[in-house]
């Protein structure tokens, strides 16, 4: 598995319940381009419209050697590819109240597929993030802690 890009915002806002593996439908450029790790997942998320499910707001630079440039939008709406089990699945876990999908990481998997792991998440309020760090900044500690120890 070759990883591309790490939504490290999503994992500072959201409560990440669940996640999922899902396809992307790209253009040959777009995917040299995700190759050349020219992605930005920071303010992407995905919907779910008509029964498909769409990544909204996700930025592939476009290929700088693309025969032609002119052609291709770099935030374009990406149409992920599920299965509609998972689809009516997430479709019933949105209609919750306060749950988003949002793009985790997008990677290569052995086959050379590019794939995005999706997290169904809540959205943490300010307490939450201020918790959250505390509890980071302990754990640091602790570790600093017990490698003294150690030596």
């Amino acid at each position: 598995m070759n990883i591309i890009a790490v939504n490290k915002k999503a994992f500072f806002d959201y409560e990440i319940t669940e996640t999922i593996e899902a396809g992307m439908v790209l253009t040959g450029d777009e995917v040299k381009s995700l190759r050349n790790k020219h992605i930005t997942l920071g303010d992407s998320y995905a919907v779910a419209h008509q029964g498909k499910i769409t990544l909204l707001n996700c930025h592939i630079a476009p290929y700088s050697h693309a025969y032609s440039k002119e052609d291709m939008s770099s935030r374009r709406s990406i149409n992920l590819l599920l299965h509609k089990k998972q689809i009516n699945r997430l479709l019933g876990a949105l209609s919750r109240k306060g749950l988003t999908l949002v793009p985790l990481k997008v990677y290569f998997n052995d086959k050379g597929w590019a794939k995005i792991e999706l997290g169904l998440g809540k959205h943490k309020n300010a307490v939450g993030k201020k918790q959250a760090l505390k509890e980071r900044d302990i754990e640091r500690e602790t570790q600093k802690e017990l490698k003294i120890r150690l030596r």
